[in-house]
């Protein structure tokens, strides 16, 4: 292990560490050194990947939090607090999709994915930021974005609307908490095979997709291990404000 990339002093908070990203994120970061506090709504699957880490010497403790509540997250701030201590890294993960057309959209629709991945990835930051800087440490936000912030494609313009707000938000909370001496960054992950998506590649619509791409595949959930580690650790110390993009050349095309 890269002395650079050790995150063993960092409590990080994961938000929807349930299943997919925020899964392998919390898993590497352990694999790393971190004690990682697992944060989702279906307490079952954080159960289960508190063990998995756990069995293998690491630290974890998994707590349930609701992003859309604020009531919610305060309460899982406090007892990954009580658990672990001061969580030092938040990465602010959770988020949804709802893929139909704009003309289909409802406002339920509209407010669940913002309520999901912008509100509640702003609310998670502002908590943790106050937390930080009550404990005066160094702190560090990392919002997972992604490309479609950026690029588009069709069927998912509230999603797409959502994570170039987080990109905004990264920079507007990066410029005001650097005076408490708190990081803020965004990684904007491209096309990643999940669990949730596996399916979707060998369809017509998917092979398509996959052809926008320039490296002419989907990425692995492992293709994303070296950014968060990367942001989440010492390594990106001079960095604030910035999003890294990992998307095998999606956006090039």
């Amino acid at each position: 292990m890269s002395a650079i990339f050790d995150v063993s002093k960092e409590v990080i908070l994961v938000t929807g560490a349930s299943q997919g990203l925020g899964r392998q994120f919390a898993r590497v970061l352990s694999a790393h050194g971190a004690a990682v506090v697992l944060a989702a709504r279906q307490t079952g699957k954080l159960e289960a990947l508190q063990k998995e880490i756990t069995d293998k010497g690491g630290r974890a403790f998994a707590v349930s939090m609701d992003v859309t509540d604020n009531a919610s997250i305060a309460k899982a701030f406090d007892a990954a607090e009580k658990a672990l201590g001061p969580v030092t890294v938040l990465i602010n993960n959770a988020g949804i999709a709802v893929e139909k057309m704009a003309i289909d959209q409802t406002e339920a629709d509209w407010d669940s994915v913002m309520g999901a991945n912008l509100k509640g990835a702003y609310f998670a930051a502002t908590e943790a930021a106050r937390r930080m800087i009550a404990h005066k440490v160094e702190g560090n936000i990392v919002n997972i974005a992604s490309v479609l912030g950026f690029g588009l494609t069709k069927a998912v313009s509230p999603y797409a609307i959502s994570k170039a707000g987080i990109v905004q938000a990264t920079k507007a909370l990066a410029l005001e908490l650097a005076a408490h001496r708190i990081r803020v960054n965004a990684l904007a992950p491209g096309y990643i095979d999940t669990d949730i998506n596996h399916a979707a590649w060998d369809t017509p619509v998917g092979e398509k997709l996959v052809k926008r791409i320039a490296q002419r595949r989907v990425g692995h959930e492992s293709d994303l291990d070296g950014a968060i580690l990367l942001l989440a650790s010492g390594a990106s110390r001079y960095m604030t404000g910035s999003t890294v993009t990992v998307d095998g050349g999606f956006l090039l095309s």
